[in-house]
């Protein structure tokens, strides 16, 4: 990668595991971490945030190269392999937790999000307006170990195999030249 500082975007749009399995093939990205933010209790669990009660989003935190990847980037993809017209849903996946949220972590990252956003809609990609949230990032916490590169180490487990491995197949077909090698 080139010598550039790294940054950090954190994005929800349902399962994390389908967003840390696309994002890990990214050229450019450094690591992919699932996690929960947006919530108003501490340390929350997996069990927590599925009850839908403590206000976190499912999201992955990508470490990025600006050299190599834009944020930019970052949201064409994200915007290509979820819904962002779904109020807190994602196929099966319902609720809070499963909500479309760009979390910014400077004024360049909001701007970027707001204009990605005014510019999906005014071109009319979708058929319903985007919902996504642009909300400032908050605390991160981490999600349990088994829940990290769940896809790459359970991707014949029925979840993985119908949900998150056609998320992955259509981002390789849409950005095939922004694989990692």
């Amino acid at each position: 990668m080139a010598d550039t500082a790294k940054e950090i975007a954190t994005l929800a749009g349902g399962c994390f595991w389908c967003l840390e399995a696309v994002f890990d093939d990214l050229k450019g990205v450094a690591s992919v971490e699932s996690g929960y933010m947006g919530g108003s209790t501490g340390k929350p669990t997996y069990e927590e945030v599925c009850s839908g009660n403590t206000g976190h989003a499912e999201v992955v935190r990508i470490t990025f190269d600006p050299g190599v990847v834009s944020f930019k980037e970052i949201l064409e993809v994200f915007f290509v392999i979820h819904d962002p017209t779904t109020l807190n849903r994602q196929g099966n996946d319902v609720g809070t937790q499963y909500r479309s949220a760009i979390f910014y972590h400077s004024a360049e990252q909001k701007a970027a999000a707001e204009q990605a956003i005014a510019n999906l809609n005014s071109a009319r990609i979708y058929d319903d307006p985007i919902v996504t949230e642009v909300v400032a990032a908050s605390s991160f916490h981490a999600a349990e170990d088994y829940h990290q590169e769940y896809f790459r180490r359970n991707p014949a487990q029925p979840y993985c195999a119908y949900v998150v491995r056609p998320k992955v197949a259509k981002f390789r077909k849409h950005f095939l030249e922004k694989l990692k090698k």
